[in-house]
């Protein structure tokens, strides 16, 4: 899962970088509301940080523009200022979430937890496709009551489908958003982890729950009678 992180103060947005990636997310950052814009424009994220006090365009000129420009990105913006007028002109912009400095940084990480989820259509935080169960708050797999270990990487690389159940995702999307740049970049990594998965949440329960879409990527579903297409 990918955020935008925009806040100008350094080291608070260091700080929440850090805190995101720490908990599995890839996360660019910026401290400028210009570059602010031009990412959200070009790439794509699960979510958006952005502080209200930005320099080159506020908070609340990027949140419009983004809006405008047809960008449904869930957006939790962040402020200094308690005033409901402020979180008023924040919603009525667009934004989906709201939250005044200084904050916990467990709020903030449930907060953007619930934006992604409801965003993706998910109104709890465990997934079920058939028997896999996957918390995204815990960050727990379970199929068939049984437990599964996961690294962090293939455990991103689950959530990332489970949020698009039935959706095919391009390696391309994957890639983005689930490794970092200092991450490997050999051209099959993603084909690799895929199979890594296959071998934790399939093969021993003799399921196909991820499926390949041959030159298009892969889906993940609960699995039909004829096993839903190719393995791959």
């Amino acid at each position: 899962m990918k955020i935008l992180v925009a806040e100008d103060h350094p080291t608070l947005a260091q700080s929440i970088a850090r805190g995101f990636r720490d908990e599995g997310y890839v996360v660019d950052v910026t401290m400028d509301g210009i570059e602010a814009e031009y990412l959200a424009k070009t790439n794509s994220y699960d979510c958006a940080v952005l502080d209200i006090m930005l320099p080159g365009i506020e908070g609340w000129e990027v949140l419009t523009r983004m809006r405008n420009a047809g960008i449904h990105t869930p957006v939790l913006l962040l402020t200094a200022r308690d005033g409901v007028a402020d979180r008023v002109k924040g919603l009525n912009l667009g934004a989906d979430d709201y939250l005044i400095k200084p904050f916990a940084w467990e709020e903030l990480v449930a907060r953007v937890r619930t934006l992604m989820r409801r965003h993706h259509g998910q109104n709890t935080s465990v997934i079920a496709i058939g028997d896999l169960k996957i918390d995204t708050t815990s960050k727990t797999v379970h199929r068939r009551g049984q437990p599964i270990t996961l690294t962090a990487k293939e455990y991103a690389l689950l959530q990332y489908l489970a949020m698009r159940v039935g959706q095919v995702v391009s390696r391309t999307d994957i890639w983005e958003h689930i490794y970092d740049q200092e991450d490997e970049n050999s051209s099959n990594v993603v084909d690799v982890y895929i199979g890594y998965l296959r071998n934790k949440i399939d093969k021993p329960f003799g399921t196909k729950s991820i499926q390949t879409r041959r030159g298009l990527g892969y889906l993940i579903s609960a699995e039909t009678e004829s096993g839903g297409g190719s393995p791959g």
